[in-house]
């Protein structure tokens, strides 16, 4: 046994790997301090409703949406800009000039095309929120109808028949996107 000397009264019976003993300053106090930093994993709400519904809010979704589109749809518009400007030079060309015309396409396009999709995330979360709020429940029936609305809504200033196209066509990517994320959460494991 060793001189209790050595071991302040904050040491207890613990070794390390090396045998020596750990220190412990709680050890003598009386309080749980295991329970004080043992944090739940869960995510902890106000009000009892709100961990109930299993769905972001409506400001989330909208921010949501409306920036992964304008995201998207810049990502997409840079690549397309820089394929353009590729085709577009000429030999010869100083590395300045070139310079500038892939930033200025990239700047164009990225930022039209993000401007376009981010509109379309935008009514996209707004019609699902206004469904999930008229139906209180948050399940396919509403994306697929926010993809129609929003399809028809984004091309209702082309006339009818272009209104109804694309809204055929935005209810069919939405009922995609819904089946797909069921697939996924049946079929694909979780990391």
């Amino acid at each position: 046994m060793a001189d209790p000397r050595l071991f302040p009264s904050g040491s207890d019976d613990r070794r390390d790997a090396s045998g020596r003993r750990l220190y412990n300053p709680y050890q003598d106090l009386n309080i749980p301090y295991k329970q004080l930093y043992d944090l739940p994993t869960s995510p902890e709400f106000l009000f009892q409703e709100e961990s109930i519904a299993q769905r972001r809010s409506w400001g989330e979704n909208l921010t949501y949406y409306t920036g992964i589109g304008y995201l998207g749809g810049a990502v997409a518009g840079a690549a397309l800009g820089l394929r353009e400007a590729a085709r577009g030079a000429e030999p010869g060309e100083p590395a300045k000039i070139r310079a500038n015309r892939v930033l200025n396409s990239c700047g164009s396009s990225g930022r039209r095309l993000g401007n376009t999709l981010g509109v379309i995330g935008l009514m996209y979360a707004g019609i699902e929120s206004a469904m999930v709020a008229a139906r209180d429940r948050d399940d396919w029936i509403n994306s697929v109808t926010a993809g129609l609305g929003t399809g028809a809504l984004f091309r209702a200033a082309n006339g009818p028949r272009s209104a109804v196209v694309a809204g055929a066509v935005g209810g069919v990517l939405a009922g995609t996107t819904a089946a797909a994320k069921q697939v996924s959460k049946r079929y694909v494991p979780a990391f």
